[in-house]
């Protein structure tokens, strides 16, 4: 099936290249990358693959350089930066933190000071995710780990299941705009932009979007009260706080070593995981088998994660030699629009690759593509990166295709349909969305904070 699909993929650009004439050679080059990497991503391809084909076909097709001689030092280049070591880093954290137990102990505690407001406990499940991506910086692990604790909270209650598991597919979706998200590693690597500078800008816009959602449980629980818990004497409320004190503690570690200036995020992830291991070890659950099987799970993402960026590589060096993204730059530029409805345009491109793309592939193949267009519009490339990032995220939780509501679909007690997922995050969704557009209006959302601290 994958042959059959490669040779009608090949097969339709050489008749497209033949047809279009070297004077629309971009805009033929551009036309077949979208039409063949829909094909073939249609087709259930792994996106590794679609783009290192792709990275071929062209190769072959439009450039008259040995592009192979070159494709070594290619591919040497991402995998040897040192900025990029942070992604098995953070993913090596979380899966330790996972396995020691202390996302548990987040949750109780986090539960016994919100579970009285309207809503109950699912203001819980938000602000333990987005305390955990504090630390986490992966959407997913993010969802996995707090579905794995909250959804046996709700067993046997009246809690609607559609709001329960839209609200930790939320939540989830907060693990890469939240610092210290590896989104932002990938977006700086690509575009040499500081991470450091990246971090601070969304501070203001993470907070933002969780507070939006706070605001839509509200609501919700305003509409439709819940049978409230029986109230936690204040004694209690403070004794839970000291569950808090070891994913406080490395919040601390690894943000506040970043803000701080005292470590680059590559030795901030490294001080993570050396703390969460320390962590580990006070609570008893610090074993060889429990670090291996860490470091398994950390190393197993971390693969796919570099074919993916390899192949994004190898196919942007090919389309830079032969001229695409300038040729894409300079026909957006010269469009009779202002820049801010082109800038909607390209968030409504996003939005649409969201639905049936993965955010990190999504990232990685088209940034090198806009952000030369992003620049020459007069956008902040922070800013940018910003609500790239905040795109990925939307991507996450955008049905059909979302990560993060697969994850929680597999994770529930009691089977259902994929569709109470579908249903029970647009809500969230759409306060999402209307940040970006926030964003988009008020750019000093992000922007305020990297120039108020220099």
């Amino acid at each position: 099936m994958i042959a059959i699909i490669l040779l009608l993929g090949l097969l339709g650009v050489v008749l497209f290249a033949a047809a279009s004439g070297a004077a629309a050679l971009p805009i033929a080059e551009i036309l077949m990358l979208i039409g063949v990497f829909a094909v073939f991503f249609g087709a259930g391809v792994h996106v590794a693959a679609v783009l290192g084909w792709l990275a071929i076909f062209i190769g072959l097709l439009f450039s008259d350089r040995p592009w192979w001689n070159f494709a070594g030092q290619t591919l040497w280049g991402p995998s040897s930066n040192y900025v990029l070591v942070a992604v098995p880093l953070f993913l090596l954290m979380g899966e330790i933190l996972l396995r020691a137990g202390l996302s548990e102990r987040l949750y109780r505690a986090l539960n016994a000071w919100l579970n009285r407001l309207p809503g109950g406990v699912l203001h819980t499940n938000v602000v333990s995710c987005a305390v955990f991506s504090a630390i986490s910086g992966s959407s997913v692990a993010t969802a996995a780990t707090m579905g794995s604790v909250a959804l046996p909270y709700f067993q046997g209650t009246a809690y609607s299941q559609r709001w329960v598991l839209g609200s930790l597919a939320a939540g989830g979706a907060l693990g890469n705009l939240i610092p210290p998200g590896i989104t932002f590693i990938i977006y700086g690597l690509i575009t040499e932009t500081s991470v450091g500078a990246l971090y601070v800008a969304a501070l203001v816009p993470s907070l933002l979007v969780t507070g939006m959602f706070l605001l839509l449980i509200l609501g919700h629980g305003l509409r439709h009260p819940m049978p409230k818990d029986a109230p936690v004497p204040l004694r209690q409320k403070l004794l839970a706080l000291k569950d808090l004190g070891p994913t406080l503690a490395l919040i601390l570690l690894v943000l506040g070593s970043i803000y701080a200036g005292w470590a680059t995020p590559t030795e901030a992830a490294a001080l993570g995981v050396t703390g969460s291991m320390a962590f580990a070890a006070i609570e008893g659950r610090l074993t060889f088998r429990m670090l291996h099987a860490s470091a398994e799970a950390a190393a197993r993402n971390t693969a796919l994660l570099g074919l993916i960026i390899f192949g994004a590589y190898l196919l942007n060096y090919i389309l830079t030699g032969i001229n695409v993204p300038q040729a894409a730059a300079q026909l957006i530029a010269g469009l009779p629009l202002p820049p801010w409805a082109i800038m909607l345009c390209i968030i409504a491109l996003y939005f649409a690759l969201g639905t049936f793309m993965e955010g990190f592939s999504m990232i990685i193949t088209t940034v090198p593509v806009v952000f030369p267009i992003v620049v020459a519009l007069g956008y902040d490339p922070i800013w940018f990166g910003v609500v790239v990032t905040m795109m990925v995220e939307i991507a996450q939780i955008s049905p059909p295709d979302g990560t993060v509501m697969y994850v929680l679909q597999g994770m529930r007690p009691r089977p259902g349909p994929i569709t109470d997922v579908f249903v029970g995050v647009m809500p969230f969704l759409l306060a999402y969305m209307l940040a970006v557009l926030l964003l988009l209006v008020m750019p000093d959302l992000a922007l305020w904070l990297p120039r108020a601290l220099g």
